[in-house]
C-alpha cells in the first residue's frame, strides 16, 4: 500500500508543472499590446501550453499569481492601481483558456522596484557614474526595507546626482523595464478535449475590480494622444482685462501657443479711461522629469512676440500707444523676449502656469489732458524698454485624450 501510495502521489506531481512569463505595458497604460516588445511571443508560448491537447488531456490551471511593480517615478498609490488593472487585464485574459474562480488569483504589488533597478544597474555598464549610482540605490533600498522615509524623497535624491546625468539614462533606457507584470502560473494535466481561443485581446477595464476606492482614480483612455491647453492669465483678470490663450503640443517637447486680451472699460464724465487689446505668441521647449513624463508640464523656455495698443488715463494726464484711431497693425506697440516658466498640477485637468518673460519694448506713445471735452496732446514719444516684458499667472485647463494629471502633488 506504500509503495502504491508514493506511485500515486509521484504521478501526481509530474502531472502539475509551473510557468512564468512577463508581459510590458506602456507607461500610465493597461492595454495588452502583443505588438509590444516581447508581449505577444511570450502568450502565445503560455495559451499554446493551455490549448495544445495530449491525448485526451489539457493543462489546466490551478493558480495564477500576478505580481506588479513599479519604477521610482510617479507615486506609490497610482502605480498600485495601475498593477492591479494589469493584473485585471491579465486575468480576464487567462480565463478564455481555463477557468479561473477568485480562489486561484492572487496578486502582489512590489512598490518601486528599487531591487530590480539595481540588478539592471549592476548588468548595464554604460550607467554614467555607475558605482555612485549603485551605492545609492542601495542605501535608498535599504532605507525603504527599513521603513525610513526620508524628508524630500528617494527620487529627489537621485535625480540630484550628478546633476540628474544618471537619472536621464536611467529613465531612458533602464524604467522602462521595470514597467512590467510577471504572470507565475501552476496548472496540472486534466481531462479536457475542447479548448476555445479567442480572436482579439482584451483592452477594457474589467468592471468587477472597480472598488469604491479605485473607482475614485483616474480612468485610463484609450484613443490617440491629444495635448491642448485652453488658459487664462489670472493676473490680466484681477486688471480688468479679459483675455484667454491656446496651447498645442507639436511633439518631442515642443509648443505653439498664442493669447489675446480685450479690455475697453471708459466713464467719459470723470475722464477716466482703461483701454487695452492685443495678444502674443509663443513657442515653448519643455524639460526636466516632469515634461518627460507628461507633455505640458513641468519647466519650459521659449520666446515670444508681442503686439498690443492701449489707452490708459485716470483723470489726469493720459497715455496713448500707438496711433490715435489706429488699430494694431497701425503704429502699435511691440515687444519680443526670452521667457522661463513652470506648469504644476493643481488637479485631474487643471495646472497652474508661472511664466516670467524678459525682453525688448518698444513704440509709439502719446501723452495727452483731458480739457473741455476735449483730449489735449502735450507730446509724442518713443518708448524704448528692456527688461521684464510678460507675466503669467495661468490657470490651464488640460484638453485632450492623455492630457491629464494622473495624481496630484508630488512625491510621498
Amino acid at each position: 500500500m506504500l509503495i502504491l501510495y508514493g506511485a500515486t502521489a509521484s504521478a501526481q506531481i509530474m502531472s502539475e508543472t509551473s510557468d512564468s512569463v512577463k508581459i510590458y505595458f506602456k507607461q500610465s497604460k493597461i492595454d495588452l499590446l502583443t505588438d509590444f516588445k516581447d508581449n505577444g511571443k511570450e502568450l502565445n508560448r503560455i495559451t499554446d501550453s493551455l490549448c495544445n491537447t495530449y491525448s485526451d488531456s489539457i493543462f489546466r490551471l490551478l493558480r495564477v499569481e500576478v505580481v506588479g511593480g513599479a519604477s521610482p517615478e510617479g507615486s506609490v498609490k497610482f502605480n498600485k492601481w495601475l498593477s492591479e488593472q494589469r493584473a485585471g487585464v491579465l486575468f480576464k485574459y487567462l480565463s478564455k483558456y481555463s477557468e479561473l474562480p477568485d480562489s486561484v488569483r492572487t496578486t502582489k504589488f512590489l512598490g518601486r522596484d528599487w531591487h530590480g533597478l539595481i540588478r539592471l544597474v549592476k548588468r548595464d555598464h554604460n550607467v554614467p557614474y555607475r558605482e555612485e549610482t549603485l551605492a545609492l540605490l542601495a542605501n535608498i533600498a535599504d532605507e525603504v526595507d527599513r521603513g525610513v522615509n526620508r524628508k524630500g524623497g528617494q527620487l529627489s535624491r537621485i535625480k540630484k546626482l550628478r546633476n540628474g546625468v544618471p537619472y536621464q539614462y536611467m529613465y531612458t533606457n533602464l524604467f522602462p523595464e521595470l514597467r512590467a507584470s510577471r504572470i507565475n502560473l501552476w496548472y496540472e494535466k486534466v481531462f479536457n478535449p475542447f479548448c476555445y481561443r479567442p480572436e482579439e485581446l482584451l483592452t477594457e477595464i474589467p468592471e468587477e475590480l472597480l472598488t469604491n476606492e479605485l473607482a475614485e482614480l483616474p480612468i485610463i483612455e484609450h484613443c490617440n494622444p491629444f495635448y491642448m491647453g485652453v488658459r487664462t492669465n489670472m493676473l490680466y483678470d484681477i486688471l480688468a482685462a479679459p483675455n484667454i490663450g491656446v496651447e498645442f503640443y507639436l511633439g518631442k517637447n515642443w509648443t505653439i501657443g498664442a493669447n489675446w486680451m480685450y479690455a475697453w472699460w471708459k466713464n467719459a464724465n470723470h475722464n477716466r479711461f482703461w483701454r487695452i487689446y492685443g495678444g502674443d505668441i509663443q513657442l515653448r521647449y519643455w524639460f526636466g522629469s516632469a515634461a518627460h513624463e507628461k507633455p505640458m508640464t513641468g519647466h519650459h523656455i521659449g520666446i515670444y512676440g508681442q503686439t498690443l495698443t492701449y489707452d490708459f488715463e485716470w483723470g489726469g494726464r493720459g497715455y496713448l500707444g500707438g496711433k490715435p484711431g489706429g488699430s494694431l497693425w497701425d503704429r502699435a506697440n511691440w515687444a519680443a523676449g526670452v521667457e522661463y516658466g513652470y506648469s504644476l498640477p493643481i488637479a485631474h485637468r487643471f495646472n497652474i502656469d508661472f511664466t516670467l518673460g524678459i525682453g525688448y519694448f518698444w513704440g509709439t506713445y502719446l501723452e495727452y489732458i483731458p480739457q473741455d471735452g476735449h483730449y489735449v496732446w502735450q507730446a509724442t514719444k518713443q518708448r524704448h524698454w528692456f527688461g521684464p516684458t510678460k507675466a503669467e499667472i495661468s490657470l490651464v485647463w488640460l484638453i485632450g485624450c492623455d492630457n491629464y494629471n494622473p495624481w496630484k502633488g508630488g512625491e510621498k
